[in-house]
């Protein structure tokens, strides 16, 4: 039978689960509307290029929004295949890359867009002469 101090434990397990939540994203704004000027993102060396920081924050209906733009060096890889559970777009701006989506490695070039499922090994390597430039889009629902 249940009695009115389990309702009590009960509801103050709630309490004390939702104040935990609200207080993780509590140090994170939601992220509302902006815009990225792309003479003001920072590229930073990395060991095959390098990187440019956009975003990685809350927003009204996702937990994390992260974007970035990676310039990768001809002939490298940027990592080797892996998953992920969150999705992730990536979108070609400059060069030619080589994506493995789907177990198969698939030859794209600018303009071109890959979604990585959740879980679903992918990788991306710069097959062409020149440094391959895309943005990466990915995010996790709440």
């Amino acid at each position: 039978m249940i009695t009115k101090r389990d309702i009590c434990i009960a509801a103050g397990a709630i309490v004390l689960t939702l104040g935990a939540v609200g207080f993780a994203h509590a140090d994170k704004a939601i992220l509302g509307p902006a815009v990225f000027d792309w003479e003001k993102l920072e590229a930073k060396p990395t060991d095959v290029g390098s990187y440019r920081h956009v975003v990685r924050q809350p927003t009204a209906t996702l937990d994390e929004l992260e974007m970035h733009v990676t310039t990768l060096n001809p002939g490298l890889s940027s990592h080797a295949p892996h998953t992920h559970v969150n999705e992730e777009l990536v979108i070609i701006k400059e060069g030619t890359v080589e994506v493995l989506s789907d177990g198969k490695w698939v030859r794209i070039g600018p303009g071109s867009v890959v979604f990585n499922a959740s879980n679903s090994p992918h990788a991306l390597r710069n097959v062409g002469t020149t440094p391959a430039v895309y943005h990466v889009i990915n995010w996790s629902p709440e």
